[in-house]
């Protein structure tokens, strides 16, 4: 309550204990003190019945014991309503796009309990991206969520921003961006980008940046979703809930935990992760009255799969697009390892027979090709058998179909953008496997949309002996400015 006032009796760091001789305030509850009562501090845990301790949601400079501590009386609030939509907010609602602060909105708890399972919806239904290997080989879910996962550098915040691009401009509903100890060029080049397309209308954006304390950036995304419920709840829209990057939130919660004197379970993770992760990611849910789409990009430490936030992150995916360091070496963008990535929706009663059946011969094709990079290695292409090699034709003509040209990086790769239906990205892959593109050069379906266009491409390059010559010439660059294309067999 407002008038519950207590003092500050140590500091450390972001750790701040306060005595309240009056009446003890809840868990989660956020207490102000400092000038002008800036500096924000939540309750995380009650020591005895007259001292709590908090974690500071903004810096502590100037803090000092003995200081007053006033109670709010209520847990960290989000804005909600219309008059948030094209705008851009920071972990407390503070309008942070230089504008002034939105007036006709409604202040609503971050923390709330996920829908009741009598109350969420069970169709499933595809959601399509306009990028061929996510369409075609781990289809996203309308209502479900989708992580990026993938490594420093292999193009998970591209892929996000290229989904956004490809998405919002055909998504009726509502789009939330959260931002949650990401760097704050990313958001600034975001939201000029978002203007710049138009789709800025219904966008909203919720940023707690690296600079912020640990604090901020753990309930940034319960902001972004307590934004994303009104929208679903009282509004009945769809809403695209894109976060970047979900393992930031698990990493700010280790701080917590640490800054808690908590004791640390594997490789330093807090003992809570798994209860954190769950809150945050069960209120993401289907109901009646609409859905909740969520695409996550996920950092994974050290390239390594079996660290305990990608293990966790995993179990709540309907889907994985698993990014690839390697793939990413050969030029081969976007990124991803398609034997590595999976999707619930993946199934013949969900997408149809055609398309399963054309997916399961794309993989078995290429982890075919996987199997034979050993021997052709140690013993070259001419100890393949005919069907071996027709094999590796077809898969390596796939791995180049499967890459495409995005709008986002335009300005950087001087190729225009391409947007892939799902009818023209199956029939591509059909017919690479009917072996119709058996006499192209493998760059003619390097970066290139719907599949025509490698006989336009390879036409206007009949004249170059290079290009136009066999499949298998070891000095044909891709048109991507690598070194050398990483595209000859004997290379794998």
């Amino acid at each position: 309550m407002p008038n519950n006032v207590g003092r500050v009796i140590s500091v450390r760091g972001s750790v701040v204990d306060i005595v309240f001789t009056q009446r003890l305030p809840p868990i989660r509850t956020v207490l102000k003190t400092g000038a002008d009562s800036l500096i924000l501090i939540e309750v995380f845990s009650q020591l005895d019945t007259q001292r709590v301790r908090g974690i500071a949601l903004t810096p502590t400079q100037g803090l000092a014991r003995g200081m007053v501590v006033h109670d709010s009386g209520a847990p960290l609030q989000a804005p909600v309503g219309k008059a948030i939509l094209s705008r851009m907010f920071d972990v407390f609602g503070q309008a942070i796009d230089q504008q002034p602060q939105p007036t006709d909105i409604m202040w609503r708890s971050v923390h709330n309990l996920p829908p009741a399972l009598s109350e969420r919806a069970t169709k499933t239904e595809v959601f399509e991206t306009g990028i061929k290997v996510i369409d075609v080989l781990m289809p996203l879910e309308r209502g479900g969520k989708a992580g990026l996962f993938g490594g420093a550098g292999v193009g998970k915040t591209v892929l996000l921003t290229e989904m956004i691009h490809n998405m919002v401009g055909q998504h009726d509903g509502v789009s939330i961006f959260c931002g949650i100890g990401e760097r704050c060029r990313e958001g600034e080049e975001l939201h000029r980008e978002m203007k710049a397309a138009g789709v800025l209308d219904n966008m909203v954006m919720v940023f707690g940046q690296m600079n912020e304390p640990p604090g901020a950036r753990f309930r940034v995304g319960h902001a972004a979703l307590t934004m994303a419920e009104y929208f679903r709840d009282d509004e009945h829209r769809d809403v695209l809930l894109l976060i970047d990057n979900i393992f930031r939130f698990i990493q700010a919660g280790m701080e917590v935990s640490g800054l808690m004197g908590q004791m640390p379970a594997r490789l330093g993770y807090q003992p809570t992760m798994g209860t954190e992760l769950s809150q945050l990611e069960e209120r993401i849910a289907n109901t009646g009255s609409g859905a909740i789409t969520s695409i996550q990009a996920v950092y994974v430490p050290a390239d390594d799969f079996t660290d305990p936030a990608a293990v966790h992150t995993f179990s709540h995916l309907s889907a994985s697009i698993v990014l690839s360091r390697k793939r990413a070496s050969e030029g081969l963008y976007p990124a991803i390892d398609p034997l590595q990535s999976s999707s619930k929706m993946a199934t013949p009663g969900v997408i149809g027979k055609r398309h399963y059946d054309l997916a399961q011969r794309i993989r078995s094709t290429l982890a075919h090709y996987a199997e034979l990079k050993d021997i052709i290695a140690m013993l070259g292409m001419e100890q393949l058998s005919p069907e071996d090699r027709n094999v590796v034709g077809r898969a390596r003509r796939l791995e180049r179909f499967l890459t495409q040209p995005f709008f986002t990086t335009e300005q950087f790769t001087s190729m225009p953008g391409k947007l892939v239906s799902l009818n023209d990205a199956l029939d591509g892959c059909e017919r690479i496997l009917q072996d119709e593109f058996k006499d192209y050069p493998e760059t003619a379906l390097y970066m290139i949309g719907a599949i025509d266009e490698a006989k336009k491409k390879d036409v206007k390059n009949e004249g170059d002996a290079e290009v136009a010559g066999s499949v298998n010439d070891a000095t044909k660059p891709l048109n991507t400015g690598e070194a050398q294309d990483a595209n000859h067999p004997d290379d794998a």
